[in-house]
C-alpha cells in the first residue's frame, strides 16, 4: 500500500467544498472569488487524481486497486453498503477525464459566463455536478454509485434549465429529469435483483461471484443486465431514451460541453464496462447492448444532417458517438469503447466549447444559416474546431480515427458484420454533417447583421487556452491505444490504454483480438474507413462550397425524407400522442373527480359541510340565557328519573 488510498475521497470532496463555498457565500465574496474557487476545486482534484495514478502505476498489473471506506452507511440486518471508494485503471481513467475535462470546462465558463447574474450559483451547481460524476465513477457499490447515477440527473435539471425565467429552458431541464426518471427506475430494479441474488450490492461481492452464482445465458443474469441497461439506455440518451439530450442544449454552452465530455451521458457506458463479468453472462443483453448502440449511432447521424441550430447538430453527434461506445462494449470489446469514451471527451469538448465563442461573439446566435466566413475573426476557435472536426470525422492519425477505428475493427473481428456496415455508413455521414457545420460556420460569405460581423472577435485567454489544450489532444489522444496494426510497422508499440485496462477485463477480452500477425483484411478495413471519411468531407465540400445552391434543390426534390428528417422522425410528437397527452388527460381526471369530487368534496368538503350544518343546529340551544340553561338541566335531571321510574 502507498498510502495514497486513504486520501480517495479528498478527489471528491474538493469539489463538494466548491459547492458549499459558492452556494453559501458565493454571491458575498463576488464574482472574482467564485472565479478561483470554481474552476481551483476541481483542478486540485485533478491534481490527486493524477497523484492517485502515479501511486496505482507503480504498482504491479494485478494489483492495482486502491480501497478507502470512510464507514458503514446503511446497516440493516444481513444488508450493509458502505460509503467506499475503490480506484482500479477503469475508475482512474474515468476520474482523470471528469477532474482534467471538467477543469478545463470550469475555466473556460469564467470567460463565457462573466457578467451573469447567476454566477455563483452557476458555478456552485458545476461543481456539484463534478462531486456526483466523481461519486459514481468511484463508488465500491452499486446502491452509492446510483447515489452519483441519481446526483448527475438532479445536476443536469439544474444546469439545463439555468436560466429558469425562460419558460423554454425550464421545460427542457424538466424533461431531461423526467426521462431519465423512466431509466432510472430499471436500473434501481436490477440493483435490487443484484441483491436478492449475491446478497450484497458491493463489486467485490457481486462482480467475481458472477460466473459461480449465475447460469450464461440464463433469466436471471438476462433480467439483471436488462434492467441495468434500461438506466444506461436513459442516462446515455440512447434509443427510445435519447429524446431529452438534444433539448438539453438550452442551457449554458459549457454545460453542454460538461455533460456531453466529461459527465453524466458517459455514465451509462462506464456502468456497463464496470458491470462487465455480469453482462459476459448475458450474451442476449451484451447483443442488445450492440444492436441499440448500432441503431442509435445511424438514426442521430441522419438527423445530424439537416440540423441548423450548431448546438443541437453537436447533440446528435454525441448521441451517434454513445452508440458507437455502446456497439463497442455490446461486442464484449470493453476496452475500445472505454478508449472511445476518452478520446470523444477532448474532441467533443472542443466542439461545445467553440461552439461557446462562436456564440459569445455572434452574442447569441445559434443558427448556422447566419453565420459563415468567421475564420478570421476566430482564428483559434478555427483551428482547434478543425482538429476537432477531423477527429470526430475519422481522419489519421487523429485521436477519434485511432478509438473509432478500433470499435469498427473489434465488430467486425467478432463476426459481427452487420453492425461494421452499420458503423461504417455512420462514419461517412459524421464526417459529412460535421464538415457541414465547418464550412457552414466558419467558410464562405458571412449571412448575419452588420453588426453581428463588426463586433465579432475571438474570446478571451479564459476560453481560448481550454480551447488549444484539448485540441491539442484532439489530434494527439489517441496515440495512448495505438492497435497493433499500426503500433507493429512503428516498432511494435504496444497497445498501452488497452495494456492498462487489461487487468479489469482480462474475462471478457480475449487473446484472439490480439494476433501476432495482423490480418490483411484489418488493414483493408482501416483503408475503407479512411475512404468513407474522406468521401464525407469531399460531399460537404461540394454541398456547401463548391455548389451552396445543391442543398435546396435536394430538399425540393425529396421533401419527404428531409421533413422525416427535419422532424427528427417524430418521435417527440409520438411520444406526446401515446404518453403525454393520455397521462395529461389521466392526471386531469384525477384532479376533478378524485381531488377535486371525492377527497376535497366527500371527504374534506363534505365532513367540513357536515360539522357545518351540524353546528347550525346545535348553536340554537346556544342563547346565553341562565334560566334557560337551568330549564334544559332540570329537563334533562327529569328525562332521567323518568327513565329509570318507567323501564327498570
Amino acid at each position: 500500500m502507498t498510502g495514497v488510498e486513504n486520501l480517495l475521497w479528498l478527489i471528491p470532496a474538493f469539489p463538494l467544498a466548491g459547492v458549499a463555498i459558492n452556494g453559501l457565500f458565493g454571491r458575498k465574496l463576488g464574482d472574482r472569488v467564485v472565479s478561483v474557487i470554481g474552476p481551483g476545486v476541481v483542478g486540485t482534484a485533478f491534481v490527486l487524481a493524477a497523484a492517485s495514478f502515479v501511486a496505482l502505476r507503480s504498482m504491479p498489473s494485478t494489483d492495482r486497486l486502491l480501497q478507502q471506506t470512510l464507514y458503514n452507511w446503511l446497516p440493516a440486518g444481513e444488508f450493509s453498503a458502505s460509503i467506499g471508494f475503490q480506484l482500479d485503471p477503469l475508475s482512474m481513467t474515468m476520474v482523470l477525464v471528469v477532474t482534467g475535462v471538467g477543469f478545463l470546462i470550469h475555466l473556460y465558463s469564467v470567460g463565457y459566463m462573466h457578467g451573469d447574474g447567476g454566477y455563483a450559483r452557476y458555478f456552485a451547481f458545476l461543481n456539484l455536478f463534478t462531486f456526483a460524476m466523481l461519486l459514481l465513477v468511484m463508488a465500491d457499490n452499486f446502491l452509492l454509485l446510483f447515489v452519483g447515477w441519481e446526483g448527475v440527473g438532479l445536476c443536469s435539471y439544474l444546469l439545463i434549465g439555468f436560466w429558469f425565467e425562460d419558460r423554454s429552458k425550464a421545460d427542457a431541464g424538466k424533461k431531461a429529469f423526467i426521462v431519465n426518471r423512466i431509466g432510472d427506475f430499471g436500473f434501481l430494479i436490477g440493483i435490487f435483483l443484484i441483491f436478492w441474488t449475491f446478497g450484497s450490492v458491493a463489486f467485490a461481492d457481486v462482480l467475481p461471484e458472477a460466473a459461480t452464482r449465475l447460469t450464461l445465458g440464463g433469466d436471471l443474469a438476462f433480467w439483471i443486465c436488462l434492467f441495468l441497461f434500461v438506466g444506461a439506455v436513459g442516462k446515455s440518451a440512447q434509443i427510445p431514451l435519447f429524446v431529452w439530450l438534444p433539448d438539453a442544449m438550452a442551457g449554458p454552452t459549457p454545460v453542454s460541453a460538461l455533460i456531453h465530455a466529461a459527465t453524466m451521458v458517459t455514465a451509462g457506458v462506464y456502468m456497463v464496462a464496470r458491470s462487465h463479468a455480469l453482462y459476459e453472462m448475458a450474451p442476449q443483453v451484451l447483443a442488445l447492448v450492440a444492436g441499440i448502440g448500432a441503431a442509435t449511432a445511424l438514426f442521430a447521424a441522419t438527423i445530424g444532417i439537416v440540423q441548423n441550430d450548431i448546438k443541437k447538430v453537436l447533440a446528435y453527434s454525441t448521441i451517434s458517438q454513445l452508440g458507437y461506445m455502446f456497439m463497442g462494449v455490446g461486442v464484449a470489446a470493453f476496452s475500445a469503447g472505454i478508449f472511445h469514451l476518452v478520446t470523444h471527451a477532448f474532441f467533443k469538448a472542443v466542439l461545445f466549447l467553440g461552439a461557446g465563442s462562436v456564440i459569445h461573439a455572434l452574442h447569441g446566435e445559434q443558427d448556422m444559416r447566419t453565420m459563415g466566413g468567421l475564420k478570421s475573426k476566430l482564428p483559434i476557435t478555427y483551428w482547434t474546431m478543425l482538429a476537432a472536426t477531423l477527429a470526430i470525422a475519422g481522419v489519421p492519425p487523429l485521436a477519434g480515427f485511432v478509438s473509432k477505428d478500433e470499435i469498427l475493427w473489434r465488430t467486425w473481428d467478432g463476426g459481427h458484420t452487420v453492425l461494421w456496415v452499420i458503423g461504417f455508413i455512420t462514419a461517412g455521414l459524421t464526417a459529412a454533417y460535421m464538415f457541414r457545420l465547418f464550412f457552414l460556420t466558419f467558410h464562405g460569405s458571412f449571412r448575419g447583421t452588420k453588426d453581428q460581423w463588426e463586433h465579432a472577435h475571438e474570446s478571451p485567454l479564459s476560453m481560448t487556452i481550454p480551447l488549444m489544450i484539448l485540441g491539442a489532444l484532439s489530434v494527439v489522444g489517441g496515440w495512448i491505444g495505438l492497435p497493433a496494426a499500426l503500433g507493429q510497422p512503428l516498432g511494435g508499440i504496444a497497445n498501452r490504454f488497452e495494456g492498462w485496462l487489461a487487468p479489469v477485463f482480462e474475462a471478457g477480452e480475449h487473446a484472439a483480438h490480439e494476433p501476432h500477425a495482423i490480418p490483411p483484411i484489418e488493414y483493408g478495413l482501416m483503408t475503407a474507413s479512411v475512404a468513407v471519411a474522406t468521401l464525407g468531407i469531399l460531399v460537404a465540400y461540394w454541398t456547401y462550397l463548391r455548389s451552396p445552391d445543391l442543398p435546396s434543390r435536394i430538399v425540393a426534390r425529396s421533401r419527404g425524407v428531409y421533413a422525416l428528417l427535419n422532424g427528427k422522425y417524430f418521435v417527440d410528437e409520438l411520444y406526446d400522442f401515446l404518453i403525454v397527452r393520455p397521462f395529461y388527460a389521466l392526471s386531469r381526471f384525477a384532479w376533478r373527480f378524485i381531488d377535486d369530487g371525492l377527497i376535497d368534496g366527500l371527504g374534506v368538503g363534505g365532513t367540513g359541510a357536515l360539522v357545518k350544518r351540524g353546528s347550525r343546529i346545535v348553536s340554537r340551544w346556544e342563547t346565553g340565557y341562565v334560566q334557560g340553561y337551568a330549564m334544559a338541566f332540570f329537563g334533562g335531571v327529569f328525562a332521567i328519573l323518568a327513565y329509570y321510574y318507567l323501564f327498570r
